[in-house]
């Protein structure tokens, strides 16, 4: 589904991300890993066009994709949960998740009952403004808008990030599912080694802006793992 080579990213003379290379299959989770400024949210960026790639070729379904605005690769099909949530506080939940119709077609302009399922909460707070949710429910409102769009792939950057418990296990839960449907590659952004491990099919850890380990989920070292994890 994905698949980026010598992906180098710079902001302004500083250079982030240093020839990246990984692939997103359908029906699986793809995780990346590392502490905070070795350059993770920024490969999102580039994926999902809100930071151009320096240079390096990526392809989505095996087409080329260049340096178009954001609006395109959603279009394209690249959903992405950017970190920080970035709802809009004073739309309701309704209006929040009708952002994403932007993405489709007229004939397609409608919320799915899949996404209410998944986030029960979505749907009794329709009439809430996105503001007035907490935290948890703010990163599952992020994660149907989203959806929405009938993403290829989807991005996640860290939504465990500040949440409680019970929600990361029904975020968790909502990934599996939209994992074994097969329809989508997900490229999960995290910090929180057991949420990782737990749903990682594939595994990605980068340090300084480069790779520096990855495989299997099913073969994890995770010693070798935390070693990168840790300040």
């Amino acid at each position: 589904m994905l698949e980026i080579n010598d992906l180098c990213l710079h902001y302004k003379q500083s250079q982030i991300l240093f020839d990246i290379n990984l692939t997103a299959e359908q029906g699986a989770v793809t995780c990346v890993m590392g502490t905070n400024g070795v350059g993770k949210t920024s490969l999102l960026k580039a994926i999902s066009g809100t930071h151009h790639r320096t240079s390096g070729d990526y392809r989505l379904c095996g087409q080329e994709i260049l340096m178009p605005p954001p609006h395109v690769i959603a279009a394209a099909g690249v959903g992405y949960v950017p970190q920080g949530r970035m709802i809009f506080p004073l739309l309701t939940v309704r209006e929040n998740l009708e952002t994403g119709f932007a993405c489709l077609p007229k004939s397609e302009r409608a919320v799915p009952d899949e996404i209410y399922e998944l986030f029960p909460v979505l749907k009794e707070m329709m009439g809430r403004r996105g503001g007035d949710l907490s935290g948890g429910q703010q990163q599952q409102l992020a994660i149907g808008r989203a959806l929405i769009t009938r993403p290829k792939l989807l991005l996640l950057d860290e939504p465990t990030e500040g949440i409680q418990p019970s929600i990361i296990q029904d975020i968790g839960r909502a990934i599996t599912y939209l994992r074994d449907k097969g329809e989508m590659a997900i490229l999960l952004v995290e910090q929180y080694f057991e949420f990782a491990r737990d749903l990682a099919d594939d595994y990605v850890v980068i340090d300084r802006g480069e790779v520096v380990l990855y495989g299997e989920g099913s073969k994890m070292v995770e010693e070798d793992v935390r070693r990168y994890l840790t300040i």
